[in-house]
């Protein structure tokens, strides 16, 4: 930071701008002015400490005075900068594994190192969320093979921290989605765990879905636990529910899901590797994968599920991971909820036995639940399920679950959202069809998962007979204007539910 020409003084303006670093100077400020900065160059911003990468924004109006520069929150986030700090800004200097994601482009092969360069980079910040766009579109359309895929993933596994429990058996499950309401992970790992089992269950957030497991059970409890954190709930209680964007397991794969919510991109080869690193680093070593098929669930045919399955058994395999999958029914939404609250309300009522719970949630837990107790060897084939029912019923897994929440700092009652609207059957007749992605669309547009309470509770299911005027489901939203914007949409759609 010698340049005195380059150096200009921080100012703090609360700007929010997700994963990416963003710098703002003004269009007549000496530095802009001397280096040719225009807006959206990539520019390197240091302190004496440290320095990061960083996209120009240029801005005209009074908010910085001459001589100021402002840094988004991510931005000085990392760079642990104060109000009046001095910052030296300089020209980039090329970052070689953009080469590599053009040559991807091109649709050549990379290996290992190349993607290990790539995610490298990518942790650092140094790729703009353009760069993420295109490396996250040069991927998908099934254009990485199965050794690309096997690279990706051991790459984004390295990436970051590993846990390591020191047991021979360490089980986790993942379902694909596209299934709006599929909330079973917590009902697993409730069940599991009181078996005795470890599970240490790191989820997502929501990629192009209206809730995460992530989302739903911060309803319900903390789910940001650093990995200290989490190994102490773990060695307490046998099982967690957490988000893995806190736990620093595969950093970078949280960096691409939001980059890949904002494209509703979820392409084959960086699904699997995005699941199976996750899988890895928590250091699972037997998985059970959940692929719904549907129409309109993400998976939509057997033939491209069995091509998932295939993939999934052999990167697992090359990562030292058991893997078994499972193909399941996804023509429709499990439970009732859409939504991190409706979801978090049909979880508790599965684990307090309720009569009201919901069947299906219920009985896809219990199937989930008895293929990890048949892969760990330690229940007989055949014999799983009964054994989860048994613990299911007993009241044991709801005493776990409780158990689990509490040694994660709080547990909460999930609320009522304050507005909402019914959606009643325009005619008798049978119900054909529920496209699960405009079901998906709807309580999204109403707010979820941003907003907890937002959402659907449906009523019916396919084949169910329905007559005029009966109650088909129910819109929640956390504004007037949100339930608004949502109904704008349902007004515009026929399909949402098919009645015959």
């Amino acid at each position: 930071m010698n340049d005195k020409s380059n150096i200009l003084k921080y100012k703090h303006l609360g700007i929010y701008t997700q994963n990416e670093n963003v710098a703002y100077m003004r269009k007549d400020c000496h530095v802009c002015i001397s280096e040719g900065f225009e807006a959206l160059t990539r520019i390197r911003i240091s302190t004496l400490r440290s320095s990061i990468v960083g996209s120009l924004h240029v801005v005209s109006s009074e908010i910085l005075q001459p001589g100021e520069i402002a840094l988004s929150e991510t931005a000085a986030d990392k760079l642990k900068v104060t109000e009046g700090e001095t910052l030296c800004v300089s020209h980039l200097e090329p970052i070689e594994s953009l080469g590599l994601v053009r040559a991807k482009i091109y649709n050549q092969k990379l290996d290992y190192q190349a993607y290990k360069n790539i995610i490298t980079d990518i942790i650092e910040g140094d790729y703009s969320n353009i760069h993420l766009s295109a490396f996250i579109t040069a991927c998908a359309g099934n254009r990485m093979d199965i050794d690309e895929i096997i690279s990706l993933t051991k790459a984004m596994i390295s990436s970051g921290k590993q846990l390591d429990w020191n047991k021979d058996i360490v089980v986790d499950k993942h379902c694909i989605g596209g299934l709006p309401g599929n909330r079973t992970t917590p009902i697993v790992v409730s069940i599991v765990a009181a078996y005795g089992f470890t599970m240490p269950k790191t989820s997502s957030r929501a990629i192009t879905s209206p809730a995460g497991t992530a989302d739903t059970m911060e309803v319900l409890t903390n789910v940001t636990l650093s990995p200290e954190e989490i190994k102490k709930v773990v060695e307490q209680e046998g099982g967690c529910f957490v988000w893995g964007g806190t736990a620093e397991l595969s950093p970078a794969d949280d960096i691409l899901i939001k980059v890949e919510k904002a494209l509703d991109i979820d392409s084959e080869g960086q699904l699997i590797a995005s699941v199976l690193s996750k899988k890895a680093a928590a250091g699972a070593t037997h998985v059970v994968i959940d692929i719904p098929v549907g129409k309109t669930a993400k998976v939509r045919n057997e033939e491209a599920a069995l091509q998932l399955k295939e993939f999934m058994e052999v990167v697992g395999e090359a990562i030292g991971l058991k893997v078994k999958v499972v193909i399941t029914d996804g023509t429709q939404p499990v439970g009732r909820g859409i939504g991190p609250n409706l979801e978090a309300v049909d979880v508790i009522s599965v684990l307090k036995n309720e009569e009201k719970a919901p069947k299906d949630l219920r009985e896809r837990s219990l199937a989930l639940a008895g293929e990890l107790f048949e892969l760990s060897g330690k229940v007989a084939q055949g014999m799983g399920k009964s054994v989860a029912k048994e613990i299911l019923d007993s009241g044991k897994a709801h005493k776990k679950f409780m158990a689990i929440c509490t040694a994660q700092g709080r547990y909460s009652h999930p609320i009522v959202a304050p507005y909402h609207f019914e959606m009643h059957a325009p005619k008798c007749g049978t119900i054909k069809s529920i496209n699960n992605r405009k079901i998906a669309k709807l309580a999204k547009l109403s707010g979820a998962p941003q907003s907890k309470t937002a959402g659907i509770s449906i009523n019916i299911r396919l084949n169910q007979e329905v007559e005029k005027g009966e109650l088909l489901y129910i819109l929640y939203a956390e504004s007037e204007g949100e339930l608004n914007y949502a109904l704008e949409y349902y007004d515009n759609q026929e399909d949402i539910i098919e009645i015959e």
